[in-house]
Parts: structure tokens; C-alpha cells; sequence
């Protein structure tokens, strides 16, 4: 089961509450001005800003 797109629309980075777009492997969340990538483990995306992988 993919995300939701509902979700993704009301979604915003933790860390800068800037926008967010899926990866195109649609495994994790990216926030451009942060340049981090958060992780979705089990269709459930870990919005932790010490979970996220910097770019």
C-alpha cells in the first residue's frame, strides 16, 4: 500500500515545516531546503528530525 496522497498534501518537513515530495523510489520524504530525506517504514513515514538522512 502506497502513502496517501491526502497525507502528502497536509505533510510538512519537522524541522523547517517547509514542503515535502516523494522519492521516486517512494521509499522516504524529501525536504529540499533541509536537504533531509525521511524515511516511510511500513507505509508510515518517520517524521523524526534525528531519523531523517541528510542529502
Amino acid at each position: 500500500m502506497a502513502i496517501d496522497r491526502a497525507l502528502l498534501d497536509i505533510l510538512v518537513c519537522p524541522k523547517c515545516k517547509g514542503d515535502l515530495r516523494l522519492t521516486d523510489q517512494g521509499d522516504g520524504l524529501v525536504c529540499a531546503a533541509c536537504r533531509l530525506r525521511y524515511p516511510i517504514k511500513d507505509d508510515i513515514p518517520v517524521m523524526l528530525i534525528d531519523e531523517a538522512v541528510r542529502l
